[in-house]
């Protein structure tokens, strides 16, 4: 797969996240302390919806205790971190290039009591700071479609992870047959050239040792999110161009409905993905 230059989606990225319209309307709209895509049940918010991805996940993992060692690649707030290291007092490592976000989240594992047990390290997960064999688990949540070399988050990943350690992650996904041309108006708003899909995935991670536990197709999931979450920056529309800037809100918004149609047309895929290392 061809996407741009690295190091310069990483910067973008960086920068995005980094300002402060987008922590705003991350943190007041899109769920508070998990910023990832949810599974709806009805009558669901978007902040129950995103847990439930979290309890899907852990569901995926077994075991964890506090001898377990969790690294969670672009946490954003880190409340998928929390989560695990408060239920099985797992020690966990979140990395993320984001300083803004990382700010509130070792602000918020203070004053939960957590800053022994989650660490947070700024960085970019197409090169981690750390040793081989160094984690039992990598977790990621709609990360990896921010990367311009996914095989290389992969490879990282493996790299890091002990023999039979575990690899579980979500990502926003072009379908596997989704036509060339169509996904434009999504991809310009991420600065890149395409997504990733099940089928790359699939292969990506066998080119680099790590081999296919389960992957979950949630496709529908996806579409449900943007909905939901548009609906909410539209209901609280004024409140949020007072924190933001009207024309950050309309990008939003437009950029939101992009991925709506996207999905609606079955273009994009979305689940979770889980793999273990060989």
């Amino acid at each position: 797969m061809t996407t741009a230059a690295a190091p310069s989606v990483a910067s973008v990225t960086e920068a995005y996240y980094d300002s402060d319209e987008a922590d705003r309307f991350y943190s007041h709209v899109w769920g508070g302390e998990d910023i990832h895509v949810g599974i709806y049940e009805p009558g669901d918010s978007i902040r129950a919806a995103s847990s439930r991805t979290v309890e899907r996940m852990i569901a995926c993992i077994g075991a964890l205790g506090e001898h377990t060692r969790v690294l969670d690649l672009g946490s954003g707030y880190g409340g998928s971190a929390r989560v695990i290291a408060k239920r099985f007092g797992a020690q966990v490592t979140c990395l993320n290039l984001s300083e803004t976000q990382n700010a509130r989240n070792r602000e918020l594992c203070e004053s939960q009591g957590l800053s022994d047990r989650v660490t947070v390290v700024h960085g970019n997960f197409e090169a981690l700071p750390f040793a081989d064999e160094s984690f039992d688990v990598v977790w990621s949540q709609d990360a990896f479609l921010h990367s311009g070399s996914r095989e290389q988050v992969l490879r990282e990943a493996r790299r890091v992870l002990r023999r039979a350690g575990q690899l579980v992650f979500t990502d926003p996904m072009q379908a596997d047959d989704c036509p060339a041309g169509v996904l434009g108006p999504v991809l310009d708003r991420i600065h890149l050239e395409s997504l990733a899909s099940f089928a790359f995935y699939r292969e990506a991670a066998r080119r680099v040792g790590l081999e296919p536990v389960e992957l979950q197709d949630l496709s529908s999931a996806l579409g449900r999110h943007y909905i939901e979450v548009r609906r909410e920056l539209e209901r609280r529309r004024p409140e949020m161009v007072d924190l933001c800037t009207p024309a950050y809100v309309e990008r939003m918004s437009a950029g939101l409905q992009h991925w709506i149609d996207a999905a609606s047309l079955g273009h994009l895929a979305w689940g979770v993905l889980h793999f273990r290392a060989t």
